[in-house]
């Protein structure tokens, strides 16, 4: 027992480093999820493209593999980054990709008539976005965006493999060293990540009921 607890200082080291991870990267997801949803539904063409490329591109691979690229083959272009960095860009950019859909199909799904009374309130299409669709919008989004937070915290995993000192990282370097400890390590690394999510589960829940006062 002695042994198991000395391990435990070493996991939450570990933990530090994925709630870094994890905070950078939401912001960054949500960041890029905005910027591409709303450029995947510009007027012009160029952008448009390019952030249907993007989008694509990043749902289409696999976030390892974007890991790797980015930590690994970058430096080869003279680009080297750390792996913090390189984790905090992989992440986003791949998590940024799928919820860019989330921010383009809610905005859809607002009616018509919304966006033809705002015209006849001689709105522009800045004031159009910001003050009618996109408070209405963000009300349907926030299910899709509390699931790709939950998703982030898992896929924060991967950064292990580009020697990001994480918690998954710590847990199995321990493991290798106390092998006799295996169960006690991975089933303390069940916990901590459960406890790292749980209180985005939870503020995720209070936004959703928070927009849903005053709904019919």
């Amino acid at each position: 027992m002695n042994t198991y607890l000395e391990l435990i200082p070493s996991l939450l080291d570990g933990a530090k480093v994925t709630i870094q991870v994890l905070l950078w990267s939401l912001i960054f997801t949500f960041i890029i999820a905005f910027i591409a949803g709303l450029g995947k539904l510009s007027k012009w063409m160029v952008i448009r493209g390019i952030s249907t490329v993007y989008i694509e591109i990043f749902r289409g691979t696999s976030l390892l593999v974007q890991l790797f690229w980015i930590y690994f083959v970058l430096p080869l272009f003279g680009m080297e980054l750390s792996a913090m960095t390189a984790g905090v860009i992989a992440m986003s950019l791949c998590y940024g990709a799928y919820a860019s859909e989330i921010v383009r199909g809610a905005i859809l799904s607002i009616p018509k008539g919304q966006y033809e009374a705002a015209i006849a309130l001689n709105m522009t299409p800045f004031q159009r976005m910001k003050n009618i669709i996109l408070p209405q919008a963000f009300k349907i989004m926030l299910p899709g965006f509390g699931n790709i937070s939950i998703e982030l915290i898992k896929g924060t995993a991967l950064v292990s493999l580009i020697t990001l000192s994480d918690l998954t990282y710590q847990a199995l370097t321990l493991r290798n060293t106390h092998v006799g400890l295996t169960t006690e390590i991975f089933l303390s690394l069940l916990i901590l990540y459960f406890f790292i999510a749980l209180p985005l589960i939870l503020f995720v829940r209070w936004m959703e009921r928070r927009v849903q006062v005053g709904r019919a």
